[in-house]
């Protein structure tokens, strides 16, 4: 199947678009080759391709801070060590310490009456070529990031990164090229055009990040050829402070969650929902942490750049329809306004904002927090079920009865107590959503077994009844009759 074949040709008339379209055929036409001929890499294979990433990760640590910046405008340079290059690296560690083990067949019961000596087990085999649509907001944490398991698993990956982070593409596609053969680990650079191309194309398997809306679109075209997806898509993430909870230890976790990349992370606090006798707690603790750890944020080095006009235009928009409605705003930092030009932008707290305001109804994706009030825990548990399954769901409190019953009551792709976001970090667990925030898994062992064929094998042993189920069923009539009588 060509990779043109499902892409209008109004969509292929910038020469750009075609030669980048040309460019993915060609490498997934490579990479389809190379995984028939090579279907099952080694141990020590695998090992040496999660040894060539972590490398290729440390090598260009400087680099990678510098073209953040550029793309975003500012950031911080800690963040990038820590989340874009240490992060993956931490991941890539961790399953080179496991991959062994998740390599070996997993053996699985079988009735001896049955089956005799036949041994039964799971094989995870590689699925083949796998694509990779990855967001801007963590350019190399979710392309490089994902890419360990599926190395891991001894798969050959192509990846999309976003057009809005031309920096990081680029750099992105240095890297790779200087590290792998393109027919194992090939980046594809381009815009909308590649984006649909990409989807169109018949992956063994495709991942990925971004909007509901845009992940809809994915799925529909990646079902033309059944390729199974893994779709990460985040969703409007509530912190609930339960009645005692509202301590400046428990809002400096929720604010500094939520100033992590400008509010622009998918597992961000999107709302926190706060006992209406302690929401003007909540403000005083929050205006108290920024004074404290980022007195000047907007002004500072602590802060990540809106990432586009566009974008930063829609928060200015959010923050002007709620000011028309009379609702309270505090912006958490002293002699600060939003800087279009510079794409730099406060915090601000919304305070009870009416529900069908956009602070309500959209995910931010920026440094706009709504607080809202609820006067038992009931009403907060029912607002979250009310809406779509969050990414993340956050619950302070110290009474592990009530946090569980905030817990057994709402349905999410992940949660934490007492924080926020860690449980999207760790590499030994797998993270993913639940309804309109996604489906699948990546990280750990999850992620392993996403990206990995689980095929079960059975092997024949001796004194099987197996012929039973063959013609003619005489000695079936009798199992059977054995089996319901109780024999």
């Amino acid at each position: 199947m060509s990779i043109l074949e499902n892409v209008p040709e109004t969509l292929l008339a910038d020469d750009g678009a075609r030669a980048a379209i040309a460019a993915l055929r060609a490498a997934f036409d490579a990479q389809r080759a190379a995984f028939a001929t090579d279907r099952d890499p080694s141990l020590n294979e695998r090992r040496g391709r999660l040894e060539k990433l972590v490398g290729l990760m440390l090598a260009n640590r400087e680099r990678i801070s510098a073209a953040l910046v550029e793309d975003f405008g500012a950031h911080p340079v800690p963040a990038s060590d820590m989340i874009e290059v240490l992060g993956v690296v931490g991941r890539a560690q961790y399953v080179l310490e496991n991959l062994e083990a998740w390599m070996r067949p997993q053996p699985r019961d079988i009735d001896a009456g049955m089956y005799g000596s036949a041994r039964a087990y799971v094989q995870l085999q590689p699925k083949g070529v796998i694509g990779n649509i990855v967001p801007w907001n963590f350019p190399f944490d979710l392309s490089v990031g994902p890419m360990v398991e599926m190395l891991a698993a001894g798969n050959r990956v192509i990846v999309k990164p976003s057009e809005y982070t031309p920096a990081c593409a680029a750099l992105l596609s240095e890297m790779v090229a200087a590290t792998f053969d393109p027919s194992l680990v090939y980046v594809a650079v381009g815009g909308h055009e590649l984006a649909r191309a990409f989807s169109a194309t018949p992956w063994d398997h495709l991942l990925y990040t971004g909007s509901p809306n845009v992940g809809r679109q994915v799925m529909e075209a990646a079902a033309r050829n059944l390729t199974p997806v893994t779709l990460e898509l985040g969703g409007k993430c509530p912190a609930v402070l339960t009645p005692g909870s509202v301590t400046a230890a428990n809002v400096e976790s929720v604010i500094g969650t939520k100033i992590i990349k400008n509010g622009q992370m998918c597992v961000s606090v999107d709302y926190a929902l706060v006992p209406r006798a302690d929401v003007d707690a909540f403000v005083d603790h929050a205006e108290a942490y920024m004074r404290r750890a980022a007195p000047d944020y907007a002004r500072g080095d602590e802060i990540t750049g809106i990432i586009s006009h566009r974008h930063f235009d829609r928060l200015e928009a959010m923050l002007a329809e709620a000011a028309e409605r009379q609702t309270r705003i505090v912006t958490l930092e002293t002699d600060s306004t939003a800087d279009r030009e510079a794409r730099r932008m406060p915090m601000s707290l919304v305070i009870e904002p009416a529900a069908d305001l956009r602070v309500m109804t959209e995910e931010i994706f920026g440094p706009i927090l709504p607080v809202v009030p609820y006067d038992v825990l009931s009403d907060a548990i029912g607002m979250i079920n009310a809406g779509e399954r969050p990414l993340g769901l956050y619950v302070f409190g110290d009474d592990a009865a009530v946090t569980g019953e905030v817990l057994s009551g709402t349905t999410s792709g992940g949660a934490a107590v007492n924080t926020c976001a860690v449980q999207s970090a760790l590499p030994s667990m797998g993270f993913g959503g639940s309804g309109m925030s996604g489906m699948g898994r990546h990280h750990g062992i999850e992620g392993f077994r996403e990206f990995s064929n689980q095929r079960g094998i059975v092997v024949r042993g001796e004194g099987d009844m197996i012929d039973a189920f063959y013609s003619p069923y005489a000695k079936g009539a009798a199992l059977v009759e054995a089996v319901l009588s109780g024999a």
